[in-house]
C-alpha cells in the first residue's frame, strides 16, 4: 500500500509550557489545549478570519487532560494537578462546574492524570490508583471503582455508559463494570506501563494500547464470549513511550516524545495467524473466524485474495490464565475446530517449545510527519548576551538575544564540550531569564531586572564606533525593548501627531471671552475696598504646574537611563564638569571613611574626575550614606531610609502626578512634593482618578499636559511629548519580524503567569489598542518617555595601594584607601583616578600624551588586570572572594617622568593627597 502523502496547513504557538493534552470538538471544527502554563484554550483554525487561540479558563497548576461527552457538546472538562475538574463553556461564558478530584484536597496524590466523559457520565483517574464516577450535570460523584496498584493514566466509557476501561502503570488494563461497581476483567497483554488507550468501538471490542516501551497493541474482542478471550497483536514497536494512539480507517497514529508522528498500516480484521513451520498441517487461522481453522488445500487465498499472514510471535497473552502462545500447535493438532473451551484448556498444558521474544506486525511506519527540532536544553553564557542551546538532533547552536537569531552552528557535539570553547570571564548583570520549555528559545524580561544589565559599546562591535562617546554603556533591556516594538512606537507617534493637531485646531475654534474690566465701579457704601482683596499673581488662585519644557535643563537628560545613575548628562551634552570628556557616567569613586572628607563642605568640593555633577546635593548626600556605610552597619542603615522613601516617592510620583513632565530622580527635594501636593486642586485630583494602570494611562498623562499647555497658551504650537531613546543611546538593531512577543500578567490565584496579549515583531503596530490596554505603565515609560525604573546602584568597595611604596600613595590624611565604585567601572578608570592624585594635572592637556592605562598597571592576586575589565568581572574572577577587593598599582616605565618621580629627583607632596574629599 502506497504512503497517502500528508502536508502541514496551518500551526501556531499559543501556549508558553508544554502542551499536555488536545480534543478535537464542534464536528473538528475546532480543537481544545490543555498545557502546563495552568491554561485551557479553544483553537479555530478553520475560521474565516485569522484567530488566535482563546483561554476559555485557568488552573491553578499544569492542566494534564481533557474530556468532552460528543462532537455537539457545548462544554469540555479538564483536569489538572490542582486536583481538581473544571468544566468550561465552549462560547466564552467561563466555568460552569469546578469538582473536588479527589477525597480530601490535603491528598498529595489527588490530582487528576487522565479524563473521559460520555453522556451523563465523566470519569477520572491520577496518583490515587482509583476510578472515581461523576455527575457531570451536577458535579457529585456517582461511584469510585479500586483495584489497580499504581497511576492511571487512560480511561474509556462505552457508549452505554456501563462498562468503564482504565490503563495503568500496573501494567494492566482493568475492565469494569458500572452496575456492579468492581472490577469484571484484568488484561495483562502488556509488560509495561499502559499510557494511552483508544476504541471507536461502541462496545469498545476493538482496543488499541501503547504503553511506555513504545509497544503498540491491537486487541479484537468482536468474536469473544468473553473478555480474556480475545485475541491481541503487537502492532508496532516505536522509539519511545507511546502517549497517544488514534486508529482512524485503515491507519493507527502514533505519538510519543518526538516532535514527529508515526502512522502504521492497521492489521486487516481477516488476517491469518501463521503457525511455525515444522507443523505438520502448517495451521492458519483467521482473525474474522477464529473458532475454525481454514482447510491445508487454500493456504494463501480464497477466492483469489490473498489474505495477510500475521506471525505467531505478533499474538500477546491477554488475561493472566492465557495460554502460551507454543501451545496452541498442540491443541490445534487434537481437532479441526478451535473453540473458547480449548482456548482455557491451553493454560493448563506445559510448554514444550520456546519461542522468540514478541515482534511487532510491522517494523517501520508507513509514513512519519516530521517534526521541527525542539530545543531540549541551553546554557546562557557569562556575557549575558549569547545562548547555547540542543536540540532533539543534538545539534549545538550559539544565539545572540539581542539579533534574536543563531549565529553559528557547532554541529552534533555534546554541549558541555562547546561551553568552555566560546565563553568569556565577564560579569554581567542578570537582565532576563531564557526558557526552552516549548521547544524553542524564550526570553523573559521582568521590570524587577531587565535593566540591571550593561555592556560597554566598543565591546559590542557596532557600526559607526565613533558616533559614541569613551567608555559609553548601553543598558542591553533597554536597548532590544526598544526595537521589539518599534512598531508601535512608530505607530503611537503618528497618533500623537493626529490628537495634538486636533486638540490644537479644537482649541482655536473655541470662542474666547472678553477681557475681563480694568476696574468696576461700585456705589459709595460703607463696606470694605475690594481692591485691597484683589490679588495680582493668578498663580497664587489657581496654581498651575510648570509645562515641563524647562525641567530637562535642572536634570538634563536624566530620564534616560536611570537604571545607571547619570549616565544621559553626557549623552545630550548636559554635564557641567570640566573632565566630560573622558567621564565615566555613574561610576564615581568614593571614600567609604575619611574625617579628612568630612570636614570639608560642598562649596570648597574640588570636581570629581569621575562625578558627572558634582554640584548636585543629592550626590553629596548619597556620598556620606556611603561613608557611614563603611564605619557601621547600624548607621547604614539608619542611613539607607531616605534613600528608600525617595526611590518609592518616584514610583507614586509617576503614578499620582500625571502633569509632571519628567521624573527628576532623587535630585528632587522634599520640600517639592509637598508644594505640589498642596497645589492639588479638584480637578486635577479627577484626572487622577481616570489614570489607567496600564501602558495607555502614560498616554493619557501625555494628553493633560497638552491640554494644560493650551489653557496656558493656546496660540503655542503643541511639541511632541514622545521622545524615545536616540539611536546615540540604542543603536539599530533588526529582530526578525516574525519574532513573538507576548506579555504576561502575574496572576497568584492562578498559580502563575497568563498571556494578556501575543503577537510578532511586525504585528506590534496594528496591535497598538490591545497594548495600550494590556501593556503595562513601565513599558510606556520607557518606550514613549525614554525613563526607566529607578533602582538602586550596585557598587563594589575595593582598597588601592602602591605597589611596594614605589608610587605615592592616594590615601587620605588618615591613611584611608577605601573606595567604592560602580561594578561597571573599568580598571582604566581606576588607573585615571591614580594619576590625578600622583601627579599635577596640566593646564592643557597634551592629545598625544600617554593614556593612564598605558603607564600605570594594577595587580589583583598577583594578576595582572586588563585595562577594560569592570570591577564585577574583577571580583567574580580573579578576587573570587568576599571582603573589599584589594588592588596594587605600579608603574610599568613607559613614562620616564614619573619614573623620575619614583626615584626621588622631583616629587610633588601636594599631589598625594589633593583630589576629591569623600
Amino acid at each position: 500500500m502506497e504512503a497517502t502523502s500528508y502536508t502541514l496547513r496551518n500551526q501556531i504557538q499559543a501556549h508558553t509550557h508544554w502542551v499536555n493534552d488536545i480534543l478535537l470538538i464542534q464536528n473538528n471544527s475546532a480543537l481544545v489545549s490543555a498545557s502546563s502554563d495552568v491554561s485551557v484554550k479553544v483553537w479555530r483554525p478553520l475560521a474565516q478570519e485569522r484567530q488566535i487561540p482563546t483561554t476559555i479558563g485557568l488552573h491553578n497548576d499544569y492542566v494534564k487532560c481533557l474530556a468532552s461527552p460528543g462532537s455537539q457538546s457545548d462544554w469540555v472538562a479538564s483536569g489538572g494537578l490542582d486536583h481538581k475538574i473544571r468544566i468550561w463553556d465552549l462560547y466564552g461564558a467561563g466555568e460552569k462546574l469546578c469538582i473536588e478530584g479527589g477525597d480530601d484536597e490535603s491528598n498529595a496524590k489527588g490530582s487528576v492524570y487522565t479524563l473521559s466523559a460520555c453522556g451523563s457520565m465523566m470519569a477520572s483517574g491520577g496518583p490515587e490508583s482509583i476510578v472515581r464516577l461523576w455527575d457531570p450535570r451536577t458535579g457529585k460523584r456517582i461511584t469510585k471503582l479500586v483495584g489497580h496498584t499504581d497511576n492511571i493514566r487512560d480511561i474509556l466509557i462505552n457508549h452505554d455508559g456501563d462498562t468503564v476501561m482504565s490503563a495503568s502503570s500496573d501494567q494492566t488494563v482493568k475492565v469494569w463494570s458500572v452496575t456492579a461497581g468492581r472490577c469484571m476483567y484484568t488484561l495483562n497483554m502488556h509488560n509495561d506501563s499502559v499510557w494511552s488507550l483508544y476504541s471507536d468501538h461502541p462496545k469498545l471490542a476493538v482496543l488499541y494500547s501503547g504503553d511506555r516501551s513504545g509497544l503498540v497493541v491491537k486487541t479484537d474482542l468482536r468474536a469473544s464470549a468473553e473478555w480474556d478471550e480475545g485475541l491481541s497483536l503487537s502492532v508496532a514497536q516505536e522509539q519511545g513511550g507511546v502517549n497517544k494512539v488514534i486508529a482512524t480507517g485503515s491507519d493507527i497514529w502514533t505519538a510519543t516524545s518526538s516532535s514527529s508522528i508515526n502512522r502504521w498500516r492497521d492489521i486487516p480484521p481477516d488476517g491469518e495467524v501463521q503457525l511455525p513451520e515444522h507443523s505438520p498441517q502448517h495451521h492458519r487461522w483467521s482473525t474474522s473466524s477464529r473458532c475454525r481453522v481454514p482447510p491445508p488445500t487454500s493456504p494463501t487465498a480464497v477466492s483469489g485474495i490473498t489474505k495477510p499472514r500475521i506471525p505467531l510471535n505478533c499474538v500477546l497473552r491477554i488475561p493472566n490464565a492465557s495460554p502460551i502462545p507454543g501451545q496452541w500447535q498442540r491443541d490445534l493438532e487434537s481437532g479441526p475446530t478451535f473453540s473458547s473451551v480449548n482456548w482455557r484448556r491451553m493454560s493448563e498444558a506445559v510448554a514444550e517449545q520456546e519461542f522468540g521474544p514478541v515482534l511487532p506486525f510491522q517494523d517501520l511506519p508507513a509514513e512519519t510527519i516530521e517534526g521541527q527540532q525542539g530545543l531540549i536544553k541551553h546554557v546562557m553564557l557569562n556575557d549575558k548576551r549569547r545562548v547555547l542551546t540542543l536540540d532533539t538532533a543534538g545539534e549545538v547552536l550559539l544565539w545572540d538575544l539581542l539579533q534574536c537569531v543563531p549565529i553559528k552552528s557547532f554541529g552534533k557535539r555534546h554541549l558541555d564540550e562547546v561551553v568552555p570553547e566560546v565563553n568569556t570571564n565577564e560579569s554581567v548583570g542578570n537582565w532576563c531569564s531564557v526558557d526552552t520549555r516549548t521547544g524553542r528559545l524564550a526570553c523573559i524580561l521582568d521590570e524587577n531586572y531587565c535593566f540591571d544589565a550593561e555592556m560597554y559599546a566598543d565591546e559590542l562591535y557596532l557600526e559607526n564606533a565613533s558616533d559614541f562617546r569613551d567608555d559609553q554603556r548601553i543598558n542591553l533591556g533597554k536597548w532590544i525593548l526598544r526595537y521589539l516594538f518599534a512598531h508601535l512606537v512608530e505607530e503611537e507617534i503618528a497618533r500623537d501627531e493626529v490628537y495634538r493637531r486636533q486638540l490644537q485646531s479644537k482649541h482655536t475654534r473655541k470662542p474666547q471671552r472678553a477681557p475681563a474690566p480694568g476696574s468696576i465701579q461700585l456705589p459709595n457704601a460703607q463696606l470694605a475696598p475690594w481692591h485691597a482683596l484683589q490679588v495680582d499673581d493668578d498663580s497664587l488662585i489657581t496654581p498651575r504646574p510648570t509645562n515641563g519644557n524647562a525641567a530637562p535643563a535642572v536634570t538634563p537628560g536624566l530620564a534616560i537611563a536611570i537604571a545607571t545613575p547619570h549616565p544621559g548628562s553626557a549623552v545630550n551634552g548636559g554635564s557641567t564638569s570640566s573632565n566630560s570628556n573622558s567621564t565615566e557616567q555613574g561610576s564615581n569613586l568614593e571614600k567609604t571613611s575619611s574625617n579628612h572628607s568630612q570636614s570639608r563642605t560642598p562649596s570648597d568640593k574640588p570636581k570629581d574626575y569621575f562625578s558627572a555633577n558634582p554640584n548636585v546635593s543629592t550626590d553629596q548626600r548619597e556620598e556620606d550614606s556611603a561613608e557611614s556605610n563603611a564605619q557601621s552597619p547600624v548607621d547604614g542603615d539608619k542611613e539607607e531610609k531616605p534613600k528608600e522613601g525617595t526611590t518609592l516617592f518616584g514610583k507614586r510620583f509617576r503614578m499620582n502626578f500625571p502633569k509632571k513632565l519628567v521624573r527628576t530622580s532623587v535630585d528632587v527635594k522634599p520640600a517639592a512634593v509637598d508644594e505640589k501636593a498642596e497645589d492639588s486642586d479638584k480637578s486635577e485630583e479627577k484626572e487622577e482618578q481616570i489614570i489607567e494602570d496600564n501602558f495607555y494611562g502614560i498616554i493619557q498623562k501625555m494628553r493633560y499636559e497638552y491640554e494644560e499647555q493650551l489653557q496656558d497658551a493656546s496660540s503655542q504650537a503643541l511639541p511632541s511629548r514622545i521622545y524615545p531613546s536616540s539611536r546615540n543611546e540604542t543603536p539599530l538593531i533588526e529582530p526578525p519580524p516574525h519574532t513573538t512577543i507576548i506579555i504576561q500578567e502575574d496572576r497568584p490565584d492562578s498559580g502563575g503567569v497568563t498571556d494578556i496579549y501575543r503577537g510578532t515583531v511586525s504585528s506590534v503596530g496594528q496591535d497598538a489598542d490591545q497594548i495600550e490596554r494590556s501593556g503595562p505603565m513601565w513599558l510606556g515609560d520607557l518606550l514613549l518617555r525614554n525613563q526607566t525604573p529607578l533602582k538602586e546602584i550596585s557598587k563594589v568597595s575595593f582598597v588601592l595601594i602602591p605597589y611596594q611604596d614605589l608610587l605615592p600613595s592616594i590615601a587620605s590624611a588618615d591613611g584611608n584607601s577605601r573606595l567604592n565604585a560602580n561594578r561597571m567601572l573599568r580598571a582604566k578608570k581606576i588607573c585615571a583616578y591614580v594619576t590625578e592624585r600622583i601627579e599635577p594635572q596640566p593646564e592643557r592637556p597634551d592629545p598625544h600624551a600617554l593614556k593612564p592605562e598605558d603607564y600605570l598597571e594594577l595587580y589583583c592576586q598577583d594578576k595582572l588586570v586588563s585595562p577594560n575589565t569592570t570591577l564585577a568581572t574583577l571580583r567574580a574572577y580573579i578576587w573570587k572572594t568576599g571582603g573589599d577587593v584589594l588592588l596594587y598599582y605600579k608603574s610599568n616605565g613607559r613614562k620616564l617622568e614619573l619614573e623620575r618621580r619614583m626615584t626621588g629627583l622631583t616629587l610633588q607632596e601636594p599631589a598625594i593627597n589633593e583630589g576629591v574629599p569623600f
